[in-house]
């Protein structure tokens, strides 16, 4: 059974097929998904997900792009509603220095701002992370974030980096790039990273595998990142899918 760890299954991409999108998921043998909330309305849509859904869960959090848009009164919310029981996570967080919308201060601000919230509230954080992996590094360490854990969402960096992230507490989460041909960063990692610390994941509706490069993603080929790493592990699909599902069970806290 597999375990999409990174869904946006609240995005208005699936507004008009949700329900045939999760049908495919199932028939493809998802057992659990986690939808991620990154603003004001995902967050609310998410919300709704999951008591729609008895198989997905939430996460939470307010993404770096849009840090500068971040009150106070948005993370007292975040706070409250991490108190639902199928929110599992914070996030995602992190930083993104690829646009410039958000200035890198105000970016780190909210970043450390939302670990210490995970902290209080005892849930895992998923980190978004681009173009900015020495000062993500650098705030988990100087945040203590080690004592929550969480991800390294749709991990894209060298195995070394990957290393010092498990030595964190973190899982390596590994999407659809990693089916790509010339992905050669992320299939080091697959092959690299023992499967004690691997996740999969869709970051649907973005990131769609190979054959699906550039089409809408969805949580169904998930399957496709599990085959993936398992042929470049040399191990079987069904392996890969069992021991990624008990992962994200472990970390999240479900059954």
């Amino acid at each position: 059974m597999l375990f999409d760890t990174h869904t946006h299954i609240n995005a208005d991409e699936f507004q008009e097929d949700l329900e045939e999108v999760i049908e495919r998921a199932m028939d493809a043998g998802m057992e659990k998904m986690v939808v991620v909330g990154f603003d004001r309305p995902t967050i609310t849509r998410a919300m709704e997900l999951i008591e729609q859904y008895e198989f997905v869960y939430a996460s939470i959090g307010w993404h770096p792009v849009d840090a500068i848009d971040m009150k106070e009164e948005d993370l007292v919310w975040i706070e409250e509603l991490a108190k639902h029981p199928k929110v599992i996570a914070i996030g995602e967080m992190g930083l993104d220095y690829h646009w410039d919308k958000s200035p890198k201060e105000i970016q780190k601000e909210v970043f450390r701002k939302q670990i210490q919230l995970a902290k209080k509230v005892k849930l895992p954080i998923i980190i978004h992370n681009r173009e900015a992996t020495a000062d993500i590094v650098e705030i988990l360490k100087e945040e203590d974030a080690k004592e929550v854990g969480g991800i390294m969402h749709c991990y894209g960096g060298s195995v070394e980096t990957a290393l010092e992230c498990i030595n964190m507490n973190f899982y390596i989460s590994l999407g659809g790039t990693v089916t790509f041909k010339n992905a050669r960063k992320p299939k080091e990692v697959a092959e690299a990273v023992s499967l004690d610390h691997l996740l999969i994941e869709t970051d649907c509706p973005y990131l769609a595998p190979t054959p699906f490069r550039g089409k809408r993603n969805e949580p169904s080929y998930v399957k496709l990142v599990a085959e993936e790493i398992a042929a470049i592990k040399g191990i079987s699909y069904e392996e890969v899918a069992r021991k990624t599902t008990e992962n994200a069970k472990k970390l999240f806290g479900i059954n």
